[in-house]
């Protein structure tokens, strides 16, 4: 007797999900705007307390806490929340995990538009925003990444610092090429006392890395060169040089006119640190990594996620000797080590 097989019917789920995907965006949003996984953690945790803390209705607090109890960032007990390991990990202020800042870049009017447009983006192969070239100075939108986007970078900086032998404490000068908040090369010196650190970015980008710096009492060790990565001068007799989320903005020209900048600033046996993210080969995989490429048609003229085999031959060609690729645990970057 034949074995009969089964198969299940097609669910409608999934595409109802992502159509209204936008409601969970804009329902975080709303919540670290009023600050509510905050107001949980210092004890405020019924709707009524929210309510008075956040100067909100009981009613609107309700609704919000309720949804976000089914979307499993809080729990519910009667008529109290609590927030989830997650929640009071990532999104509670007090956490210096606390990654709640970048919603204000990653769901931006800038962001949004992006996307708004993405059927002609599809049609043109570009953003069709006006502001896809990203060697000119759009500073209001990389004041706002700088601002915002700097908790993600914990785990990158450490590994970052990690290959430049920060364990070692020798000497050494780290040029920072489009540095935005500064924290992968003060980082570096944080963990090395003897490592000077050239901050390149636009002047009001620059900044906030400034502002950073001297938080940390770096600002003696980190100097900067504000312009562009494609035309300020960057000096030479570097010992390496951090390229972190900045090629994926640029055709593969482009990429490789900027490390041809970066292989003459470098001394001998010099090293450039690149942070990415690298799909595979089918550049369907891994999934954060490869579905990237969409967040650079909707934004850049040209920019794209490229894989390690297309990186390494953009590095050839500006002259570095050998590329090896590293994986970041845990994180959907890799980095990329070029040796001259």
């Amino acid at each position: 007797m034949a074995a009969t097989t089964t198969t299940s019917k097609p669910s409608p789920e999934r595409i109802f999900n992502t159509m209204i995907a936008f409601q969970e965006t804009e329902a975080l949003k709303a919540a670290i705007e009023l600050d509510i996984f905050t107001a949980i953690a210092e004890g405020a945790n019924t709707a009524a307390a929210l309510a008075a803390k956040t100067g909100t209705s009981e009613r609107g607090m309700r609704i919000l806490c309720d949804y976000f109890t089914v979307k499993e960032f809080l729990t519910k007990k009667g008529e109290k929340y609590a927030l989830t390991q997650e929640a009071a990990t990532f999104l509670n202020r007090h956490s210096p995990a606390c990654l709640a800042t970048m919603v204000d870049f990653l769901a931006s009017p800038w962001s949004r538009k992006n996307f708004g447009a993405l059927a002609e983006a599809v049609r043109k192969g570009g953003t069709a925003n006006g502001t896809g070239d990203h060697t000119k100075p759009h500073e209001e939108v990389w004041v706002n990444f700088a601002r915002s986007m700097a908790p993600l970078t914990v785990a990158s900086a450490e590994f970052i610092a990690g290959l430049t032998g920060t364990v070692d404490g020798k000497p050494c000068k780290v040029l920072d090429i489009a540095a935005g908040h500064g924290m992968y090369g003060i980082t570096v010196a944080k963990r090395n006392p003897n490592a000077q650190v050239v901050a390149v970015d636009w002047p009001a980008v620059l900044e906030v890395a400034k502002e950073n710096a001297r938080k940390l009492g770096l600002a003696d060790r980190h100097t900067t060169r504000p312009g562009s990565a494609f035309e300020v001068e960057f000096g030479n007799g570097y010992d390496f040089a951090l390229l972190t989320n900045i090629f994926h903005h640029f055709d593969v020209p482009t990429c490789e006119k900027l490390m041809r900048r970066v292989h003459a600033a470098l001394k001998p046996g010099g090293k450039a640190i690149t942070l990415e993210f690298v799909p595979n080969e089918d550049r369907v995989s891994p999934p954060h990594a490869a579905a990237f490429s969409l967040v650079m048609l909707a934004g850049t003229d040209a920019g794209d996620a490229y894989t390690f085999a297309q990186y390494e031959k953009m590095f050839a060609h500006a002259g570095f000797a050998k590329t090896t690729l590293h994986p970041i645990p845990e994180m959907p970057q890799q980095v990329l080590l070029s040796e001259k």
